[in-house]
């Protein structure tokens, strides 16, 4: 019939729009990020390697993943429009998988953070580092999972990095300490591992990263706090588990003899339920609790023993 298909050819075909609206969102935040990612060359007593990092200060701190940078105190920041220079290395964790850095000729636009915990399945997501030594590439794909738990370690300390974000946009080496962003362009995680085809994933931009980020900044190192406890969740009884509105809880399956936990009156077998106000479902819940600031200060517990509630009070002490 006449005018069958003049839709399509005048835009209004949903499908075209579609994508026409999808393409416009990626453009939109490769262009406000590019500037701010830098192609990292860093040299070390292990060799030399190569990563990604993001500017998110106007006076040139830089964040990265602490194993781009492992063994090194410095190397060769170059972004897009060509510039180079030298950074150093201000700090790393790598119980978190995070660095700052600081370039030495600042003036680079930085990138907004955003927060990490405001996302969702399905939500659009782009990447922006520099895989395989290519730099300015841009990614899109979705958030495929929350919640994810990323296993680290620091000698022989061993620590989950907890809400990891899982997507699919395309990550391949030297990504890591590459941006990924939301829609608006806020920078939501630090792309940290590819986990297998088609996998990715990044350490999350939140409260927890930003009072890490801040230590590192101050003074070089997280302090971290030490509890002296390891557990399992456990499924609560249902009438508990309506009382308190807490489905599971944590079972302690060692109580370090002498340690905060240990003193407080903490024994295994106890079900964690709470500690400092906030419910305890499993170890991350603890660890999230574990930093510098819970140093020295009482932290109120309480833990279901033998059908009893009961309150304890720890005071941690820090992580050798």
């Amino acid at each position: 019939m006449p005018g069958e298909g003049r839709g399509v050819e005048s835009g209004m075909d949903p499908e075209i729009d579609a994508l026409d609206a999808y393409s416009r969102v990626v453009s939109s935040v490769a262009a406000s990020l590019l500037p701010s990612v830098a192609s990292l060359t860093v040299r070390s007593r292990r060799g030399e390697g190569a990563g990604s990092a993001v500017v998110y200060t106007p006076d040139g701190f830089v964040l990265t993943s602490a194993h781009v940078v492992a063994g090194a105190d410095g190397g060769l920041a170059e972004f897009t429009n060509g510039t180079q220079t030298r950074f150093d290395v201000v700090g790393a964790d790598p119980l978190a998988d995070l660095a700052v850095l600081r370039i030495r000729e600042p003036g680079v636009p930085p990138a907004a953070l955003g927060n990490a915990d405001d996302l969702r399945i399905g939500q659009l997501v782009v990447a922006v580092g520099n895989p395989l030594g290519l730099a300015g590439s841009v990614t899109a794909g979705v958030v495929s999972a929350l919640g994810r738990s990323l296993p680290v370690r620091d000698g022989q300390h061993v620590r989950l990095i907890d809400d990891v974000i899982q997507t699919d946009a395309a990550l391949n080496p030297g990504n890591s300490g590459g941006a990924l962003a939301d829609s608006t362009g806020k920078v939501v995680g630090i792309n940290t591992a590819v986990a297998g085809i088609g996998l990715g994933l990044a350490v999350p931009i939140n409260a927890n990263t930003r009072l890490i980020m801040s230590e590192l900044m101050s003074t070089g190192r997280v302090r971290r706090a030490w509890l002296g406890v390891a557990g399992a969740p456990v499924a609560l009884a249902q009438p508990l588990a309506a009382r308190i509105g807490q489905k599971k809880g944590l079972r302690l399956v060692e109580v370090v003899p002498g340690s905060p936990a240990g003193q407080a009156g903490l024994y295994v077998g106890d079900v964690m339920l709470s500690a400092g106000g906030r419910p305890i479902t499993g170890v991350q819940d603890v660890q999230r609790l574990m930093l510098g600031p819970a140093i020295g200060t009482r932290l109120p517990i309480t833990v279901l023993r033998k059908d009893a509630l009961v309150d304890v009070v720890a005071v941690p002490e820090p992580l050798a």
